[in-house]
């Protein structure tokens, strides 16, 4: 990023208010998408969709009993 790009970078306070509900989404994600819907170059919606992953459990072992007669 060049110097004059860096001096006209927006403050947070000057930020979108679009942009602070898709980053407060983000955060609140462990696995999963936050959509950006644009219409007429206006963000109209933002959608969530979140994940449940799975822990991987470990096979059961199978047990035999012998019968020893």
């Amino acid at each position: 990023m060049s110097p004059a790009q860096i001096k006209n970078s927006p403050t947070p306070d000057e930020l979108p208010e679009w942009l602070e509900l898709v980053r407060r989404q983000v955060g609140s994600l462990r696995y999963g998408v936050v959509e950006i819907i644009v219409h007429d170059s206006q963000v109209t919606q933002i959608e969530k969709t979140e994940r449940l992953r799975l822990d991987k459990q470990p096979a059961v072992a199978k047990t035999s009993v012998k019968d020893n007669h």
